[in-house]
């Protein structure tokens, strides 16, 4: 029998080793995949951000991140009372800062603006906040009890100097959730770059999600829960055990992921509903069904992995923010609980995740601040 080759019997031996190594990592990739993701920890930073010492914020409605990483702040300067005006009159500090203010990732402050203007309606009730891809920044407006009885119509673009742009809707104006001409105490807003679409979580009134071009406000669609047409005359039921409402209660927020999911908070329903872009339904869960107070679905953000293996969600009800797994949506960890001090949450409404994966959180009511967690 002729010997073997040294050399050939070498090299099948180094593909064994290479084909096996490849198993391998493939093997460990797909088990990676599927067990659990181990929760992210973070750590308050007490001293964020440094706000000009002339001013104190009311309701922090919503905060945004943008591509910079610099930290946007929508507050609401009517909600600070007047005894608190009385109190610190002639005082060196404490009067309303503007609406929208900038900060930088460390929390100095940048610029601030916002508020009436011509050519628009500014909200009576600011609530959400967005900066897109292009660092324009979008306004809703819901509640309004003030001044227009809760006839909130419009969302409004801004550029990131505070330019006005233009207006989706006129205060006033919505004919229910069929109108794709304007919307009602819209919640929140989102725009998905790939398409450049704005998604509208539409909201306090209306009971739909509906989507615009980005850049002409356009009508594209629109859906309810389940992806089935909204229907304005079903009871606003609170359902906390049983056959979940096959009609949103009141669409709080909304993102859509790397992957073209669209995930819908329906805070009063207590659940998050996922939807693929053109509106067809997927999967829910349900976020503590059986809390009353506030609700517990109120908004959403993910981890800036390219996967983005980690949801965020918003739960007021009960002063967390709850850590889930994206592909499985199992619970894996979260942060904080209800109370004043650093950390806790009076009120929880609204967050974002910078680029390094540190979270940003707005508390409206009494809560009244903004917070920084970093990522440990």
């Amino acid at each position: 029998m002729p010997a073997r080759s040294p050399r050939l019997t070498g090299a099948v031996a180094t593909i064994a080793v290479l084909a096996l190594l490849a198993g391998a990592e493939r093997l460990a990739s797909q088990l990676a995949a599927q067990s659990p993701a181990a929760a992210p920890r973070f750590e308050v930073d007490p001293r964020w951000p440094t706000l000009p010492a002339q001013w104190t914020l009311g309701q922090v409605t919503g905060v945004a991140v943008d591509a910079g990483d610099h930290v946007w702040v929508l507050h609401r300067p009517w909600s600070l009372t007047d005894d608190e005006k009385a109190q610190n009159a002639g005082a060196a500090c404490c009067t309303a800062a503007p609406p929208v203010l900038e900060f930088d990732a460390a929390g100095q402050y940048l610029r601030g603006w916002g508020g009436p203007g011509d050519g628009y309606e500014w909200p009576e009730d600011e609530h959400a906040i967005h900066v897109d891809h292009k660092r324009n920044v979008w306004i809703t407006s819901a509640g309004g009890p003030r001044l227009s009885g809760g006839k909130e119509n419009m969302i409004l673009k801004f550029t990131s100097d505070g330019r006005f742009l233009f207006q989706i809707g006129k205060r006033g104006q919505s004919k229910g959730s069929l109108d794709t001409a304007n919307v009602n105490n819209a919640a929140d807003v989102y725009v998905e770059p790939a398409t450049n679409e704005l998604y509208v979580a539409d909201g306090y009134v209306n009971r739909r999600v509906i989507v615009y071009d980005a850049d002409t406000g356009a009508f594209k669609r629109m859906w309810g829960a389940y992806g089935k047409a909204p229907d304005d005359a079903a009871p606003k039921t609170l359902v906390l055990d049983g056959p979940p409402p096959a009609q949103f209660n009141l669409v709080h927020g909304i993102r859509v992921s790397r992957d073209g999911k669209v995930y819908v908070n329906d805070r009063r329903n207590n659940r998050m509903q996922v939807f693929t872009t053109a509106g067809v339904f997927e999967r829910e869960m349900f976020v503590e069904r059986p809390t009353r107070l506030l609700g517990t679905s109120f908004a959403v953000a993910f981890s800036p992995d390219a996967a983005q293996r980690f949801l965020y969600l918003a739960d007021a009800g009960n002063g967390r923010v709850r850590i889930y797994d994206r592909a499985t949506l199992s619970e894996v960890g979260g942060v904080g609980r209800i109370g004043r001090y650093a950390g806790q949450f009076i009120f929880l409404h609204a967050l974002a995740v910078d680029s390094r994966g540190d979270l940003y959180t707005a508390e409206v009511g009494t809560g009244r601040r903004v917070q920084k967690f970093l990522r440990r």
